[in-house]
């Protein structure tokens, strides 16, 4: 039942006012998909490569399309002791700026 634990979560909303200072924002899509639209600021960390994704400060914010695989990311970090955020509904629920292409 990995995917139905209740994992720390915020809302896109919530997540802008984030943005207004520096955080650590990873997308958890495929480089693909990334390149098609991310939130300015978000390092690309394909979920299948989470395992060997070393955060660089206390708190990290997790995204993907819709939830479900940031959720699983979110999951795994804070089984790492990681203060780790998912982002309800994903981008699915971003209304603001993307950037376009791989960085």
């Amino acid at each position: 039942m990995f995917l139905f634990k209740k994992v720390p979560s915020i809302t896109a909303q919530e997540l802008q006012e984030k943005l207004k200072k520096p955080i650590e924002l990873i997308d958890v899509r495929s480089p693909e998909e990334f390149a098609q639209g991310h939130i300015p600021k978000a390092k690309n960390v394909p979920l299948d490569k989470i395992q060997s994704y070393k955060p660089k400060g206390k708190e990290v914010y997790v995204v993907c399309a819709s939830g479900p695989r940031s959720k699983r990311a979110t999951q795994y970090l804070v089984s790492q002791n990681v203060d780790a955020y998912n982002i309800e509904g994903g981008m699915m629920m971003w209304n603001g700026t993307l950037k376009v292409g791989y960085k």
